[in-house]
């Protein structure tokens, strides 16, 4: 049980990392890219700031202001599920724990920026010659990365069960 309880607490501890920069990074982005226009840092990247008042790539943006709550119930249970699964996972399934922590991280740092102000803080921009990636911020990084992990977690359990 010691060792379980000491396992959780370093994912928590790589979760609360993340939250942390991804908190200061957003405050960091409002204060310098406030009214500024893009800032073009390579070739394909630029910091632009973006208020995102929907989900994921700004799906519902202008969903007139209830969507705030679903997102932020959503986000609240998830972040619970997600503590309840680190806590049971087992020691052995070290990529499936790092993944839920990175999705745990991301979820916090998304559901603050709700709370906080009502929307999401987004300053990452990736693009190629005229097409643009929707802005997004560390917190959809960490979520984004802790998919993977999950993804390949899976399919090597699932891979394994047919060996």
């Amino acid at each position: 049980m010691r060792i379980r309880f000491t396992r959780y607490l370093g994912y928590l501890f790589v979760a609360t990392l993340i939250v942390v920069a991804d908190q200061l990074l957003k405050h960091v982005a409002v204060a310098f890219l406030s009214g500024s226009p893009p800032i073009e840092v390579l070739p394909f990247l630029q910091w632009f700031l973006v208020y995102n008042s929907g989900a994921a790539f700004g799906f519902l943006h202008g969903a007139g202001g209830i969507q705030l709550y679903f997102f932020i119930s959503v986000a609240i249970i998830v972040v619970g599920v997600i503590l309840v699964w680190l806590w049971r996972v087992s020691e052995a399934e070290r990529l499936l724990s790092f993944g839920l922590a990175l999705i745990l991280a991301g979820g916090i740092g998304n559901l603050i920026d709700r709370v906080r102000h009502q929307y999401v803080v987004d300053f990452i921009n990736l693009h190629y010659q005229d097409w643009y990636f929707p802005a997004f911020n560390i917190a959809d990084i960490a979520i984004t990365f802790g998919v993977i992990c999950y993804l390949i977690h899976a399919f090597r359990y699932q891979n394994s069960k047919h060996d």
